[in-house]
């Protein structure tokens, strides 16, 4: 398994607008580190939980009265899923040919639904959240990995590109604590245990066989970070950043250990929502520099360990800002990248 580029800048996932060939462009523009895009803005099918349905296989997603569910046959929504996934990828395809990127081995990320998120947000035909039923969840890890292998080797073939792929599992920690909001008040879901959830997660990554990441954007899961070695995972920093004169120990002592043991911290340093005026590359670079030295980790790692990202994704972004987030990310990680001690 090829180790994650790290250095550089990224993005999440979605962006804003309904617009595949004008967000391939900026994504690409902007970033070494390019991602195929995901807009949500387009409707039922183009959200992560739609993006997942287009990749499942023999496990048709329609939709119900309070989101989606799955079916008993191919349904409309898996079709129109389909339909969005394809024009992201002949987007991307189009501005890789015309830049010659095609066949270089240039990394590209691509995002999905983590299987505990997919089963926390879908329902079964009988309404109950599949999450709920543990021989449910076993077949969309099942169904999710093998559309996944296929996504990945039709990226690889189109793209000659070296793949990475991002889960996203922001339902993650309320799957392993227990408080998946239910059907109703009486249909409790019990947890999932932290050890079921990472061999899970860690078998996905084994049968994919490429870099991962995982990514969570609500609060850091530090006990399943800690039980999932060798993979890079996605945190939002911009808190223990804006105070290290008193932060948060457990963040510093997880972001520590994560980057001590090899692993990759995918920091999320940007709002993804709302415009940063102030947002500089050099101000995050810095800023990234005086955490490690906080910890007490050499700066080495801010090229080796790091790879610099908005804390989510930007689908609620203005398109100007969208841009720029990008942009600055991009920039930042050049500079941790060139001349760390410089910092």
């Amino acid at each position: 398994m090829t180790a994650l580029p790290t250095g550089v800048g990224t993005g999440i996932g979605s962006m804003p607008g309904v617009d595949a060939p004008e967000t391939a462009t900026v994504i690409n523009g902007e970033l070494d580190l390019a991602y195929l895009g995901e807009l949500p803005g387009r409707g039922i099918g183009a959200d992560m939980i739609g993006r997942m349905a287009a990749l499942l296989v023999d496990m048709p997603i329609d939709t119900a009265t309070w989101g989606y569910r799955l079916g008993s046959r191919g349904s409309s929504v898996a079709r129109r899923a389909r339909g969005f996934l394809g024009a992201d990828l002949d987007a991307i395809e189009e501005v890789w040919d015309n830049a010659g990127f095609i066949g270089t081995g240039r990394p590209v990320k691509v995002q999905v639904a983590g299987p505990f998120t997919l089963g926390a947000s879908i329902e079964l035909v009988n309404g109950h959240k599949a999450i709920r039923d543990r021989g449910a969840l076993r077949d969309l890890v099942d169904s999710g990995t093998e559309g996944l292998v296929e996504h990945v080797a039709e990226v690889n073939r189109r793209l000659g590109a070296t793949v990475i792929v991002q889960l996203d599992e922001p339902m993650v920690g309320a799957v392993i604590d227990g408080t998946v909001p239910p059907l109703t008040r009486f249909d409790v879901i019990p947890p999932i245990a932290l050890t079921d959830v990472a061999e899970a997660l860690r078998s996905v990554a084994e049968r994919v066989g490429v870099p991962m990441i995982v990514h969570n954007c609500g609060q850091p899961r530090w006990d399943l970070i800690e039980a999932l070695p060798g993979i890079g995972h996605g945190v939002d920093v911009t808190r223990v950043l804006g105070d290290l004169e008193n932060p948060d120990r457990v963040t510093l002592d997880g972001i520590g250990a994560l980057i001590d043991r090899g692993d990759v911290l995918v920091a999320g340093v940007l709002p993804a929502d709302r415009e940063d005026r102030r947002a500089r590359a050099e101000t995050v670079a810095t800023g990234l520099a005086a955490l490690t030295d906080r910890i007490g980790l050499p700066r080495k790692v801010l090229a080796q360990n790091i790879v610099v990202t908005p804390t989510c994704g930007l689908a609620g972004a203005a398109p100007d800002w969208a841009r720029t987030a990008l942009g600055i990310c991009a920039r930042a990680g050049e500079l941790l990248a060139a001349d760390p001690q410089a910092l």
